[in-house]
């Protein structure tokens, strides 16, 4: 209960990348929320539907550099790491207000108000914090696993990037 003595309800929005538009996956999952959202409300209880968008990292990275070597022809390397963070930072500008345009047309009923994005510095720092307590109680660890190493980003990638092929042996 809070000081309005209504049951409150929350829900995280599970925040689309900014590196595109939505889809229908986003679609039904976004109306899927609003429905429940909308139903907690007419049950009374005070709701929050908590709005942001993910920074995606990876895969925005993909997207600004492919982006800067079609329009500058220069890598991320070229141009540096904090010119190449503002070129991110720009990108999801553009891309996130698209896709916040998108919901919005929607009709979804998310408070746009308190949207969050997870490159926000405070965001940033409560992830940082908890990442580290669930380290340091043994709820997550680092180990020697076999992950996908993309030569050119210098990083590791998820699946979603990879092009999977077998081969024999």
């Amino acid at each position: 209960k809070n000081e309005d003595d209504k049951e409150a309800f929350c829900i995280m929005m599970p925040p689309p990348n900014v590196t595109g538009s939505l889809h229908m996956g986003h679609a039904l999952t976004f109306t899927l929320q609003d429905i429940i959202v909308r139903f907690q409300k007419k049950m009374g209880k005070n709701v929050l539907w908590q709005s942001g968008t993910d920074h995606a990292g990876i895969a925005t990275e993909i997207v600004v550099e492919k982006n800067l070597l079609e329009k500058t022809r220069k890598t991320k390397n070229d141009v540096g790491r904090e010119k190449f963070i503002k070129k991110i930072w720009e990108w999801k500008r553009d891309s996130g207000d698209s896709i916040v345009n998108q919901m919005n047309r929607l009709g979804t009923s998310a408070d746009w108000s308190r949207s969050r994005f997870t490159m926000d510095e405070k965001l940033c720092k409560v992830v940082s914090k908890v990442f580290i307590e669930l380290f340091n109680e043994g709820l997550i660890y680092k180990d020697k696993r076999l992950v996908n190493w993309d030569p050119m980003l210098q990083t590791a990638i998820s699946d979603l990037e990879v092009n999977q092929k077998e081969v024999e042996g």
